[in-house]
């Protein structure tokens, strides 16, 4: 029953590029990195919450819709994890995979506070993060769900998404009785797609901690306040149907969420589609820091120049900018503890540090697009010398696109400010990656680096501009 809802539901075969629900589906593994999730949490969301649209009645573009928004509903989460980290003292993606799993009520966060807040902090920090959590909240909360959600819908239309789509998610944190957030909506002025992509999402946090009882349970628990009492009696009699809980496991989820997509609305994505998804997810990368702004589009502006100058074409520069775009996505694997530490960190800090190589590799493997590009994306810390990571590679195993990319990432990272250190003027970023010709850096990146920043007159201290995506939303 559960492999085909309708005829709209039917697995296209015929599609001769990758389907959207392929790379986003792949893509949104990296946000289940983000908010602590275990692998496969936006995927079995979307399985839980399209049935739960089918079940009420939603079909066509309706139904597609819900399909994306719940999919894709965690797309601004990585906008506020620097600030969950630093309010809360720990690590952002533990902090939100509790968070998820507490009670609905004022002691429940009050007691998940207490237990989680500053456990390695020393007794004076922790107790002014404590106090300054019990004083504030409800401002401390709307200020995360605000960005989060906003943030999340941006990039959806950024994606080319409806509106629809958009403000689902826009909508995603607030609940039946006008108790959410950011905007306190209450009833039906919450979107559908909204008030499902919630209720999907607590199913299935409680489906993976402790079975599907306990999703149920929670969910009926919820019915009136947070969730809208006809969606959780649709969703009770939905999942309690045999076999409906199967296609959530590891290995099964993936084909089952390719099947579900409606056939009819299926998009397919060509190459101008998929640098607005680069470009996209570059800014979902970015906002994992507030070190970070525009760092991804930087990287992929001046690699596309560097190539340009070593004589690649069109066709090569176009792969290698994506690649490079998207050179980061692992870190959003990685907690902020560690990525905005103003110190040096320690031996096992650094060991997670270095793990966002290997998750810029296995992310990207994921999409079969961009499988040939994974190598050269996850490479960008491997040095010439054979001292890199992840994989201590030797000279002649490095490509030239990742020769390119470790150059323009070498440079902006030293042009921006980071936690530790104040962003360096051109010249002194040069005297530092001058000594690493040969050794780190390839010699021909680097002098068409110097030729193109000395050709532009050195780098805007801003961000730079946003790619014109070349597409805007008819709604």
């Amino acid at each position: 029953m559960f492999q085909n809802i309708a005829n709209d539901f039917a697995l296209d075969t015929a599609a001769k590029s990758m389907s959207l629900s392929e790379i986003l589906s792949a893509f949104s593994f990296a946000l289940d990195m983000t908010e602590g999730q275990s692998p496969g949490h936006s995927l079995r969301a979307c399985w839980i919450g399209t049935h739960l649209a089918a079940a009420i009645g939603l079909s066509g573009a309706a139904l597609r819709d819900v399909y994306y928004a719940v999919m894709l509903k965690d797309l601004g989460c990585s906008s506020n994890a620097a600030r969950v980290s630093e309010l809360f003292l720990g690590d952002d993606r533990a902090l939100k995979s509790g968070f998820k799993l507490i009670g609905t009520t004022e002691a429940d966060f009050a007691a998940f506070v207490t237990a989680n807040v500053g456990v390695e902090a020393e007794a004076a920090s922790r107790d002014a993060a404590i106090a300054n959590l019990a004083a504030n909240a409800g401002v401390i909360l709307t200020e995360f769900m605000d960005t989060r959600c906003t943030r999340g819908a941006d990039i959806a239309r950024q994606l080319r998404f409806s509106e629809d789509v958009a403000t689902a998610i826009a909508h995603l944190d607030e609940h039946w009785d006008g108790s959410g957030l950011p905007r306190n909506l209450s009833g039906d002025a919450i979107h559908i797609g909204g008030r499902i992509a919630l209720l999907a999402q607590v199913a299935d946090v409680f489906f993976s901690a402790k079975g599907s009882a306990a999703a149920i349970a929670e969910v009926r628990a919820r019915r009136g306040t947070w969730f809208d009492p006809a969606l959780v009696d649709a969703f009770v009699a939905v999942a309690s149907v045999r076999g409906f809980w199967e296609p959530l496991a590891p290995g099964l989820i993936e084909t089952a969420i390719f099947q579900l997509e409606p056939a009819s609305l299926r998009v397919t994505v060509d190459g101008d589609y998929l640098d607005d998804i680069a470009t996209a997810f570059g800014q979902v990368i970015d906002a994992k820091s507030p070190y970070t702004g525009g760092h991804s589009d930087r990287v992929g502006r001046f690699s596309d120049a560097i190539a340009t100058r070593m004589g690649l074409c069109a066709s090569e520069r176009r792969v290698l900018r994506r690649a490079a775009m998207l050179h980061d996505i692992g870190k959003l694997g990685v907690s902020s503890t560690i990525l905005e530490k103003p110190g040096k960190l320690s031996d096992d800090e650094w060991v997670v540090m270095r793990s966002h190589a290997m998750l810029t590799g296995e992310i990207l493997g994921r999409v079969g697009v961009l499988r040939d590009m994974a190598m050269i994306a996850a490479s960008h810390h491997e040095r010439l010398d054979g001292a890199g990571y992840p994989l201590a590679l030797r000279a002649e195993m490095i490509s030239l696109e990742t020769r390119i990319i470790s150059t323009a990432d070498f440079f902006d990272a030293l042009t921006a400010d980071r936690p530790y250190r104040p962003a360096m003027s051109v010249d002194q970023a040069f005297s530092v990656m001058q000594p690493e010709v040969g050794k780190a850096i390839d010699g021909g990146c680097f002098a068409a680096l110097c030729a193109e920043v000395d050709s532009i007159g050195g780098i805007p201290k801003a961000p730079l501009p946003e790619i014109n995506l070349g597409w805007q939303n008819p709604q």
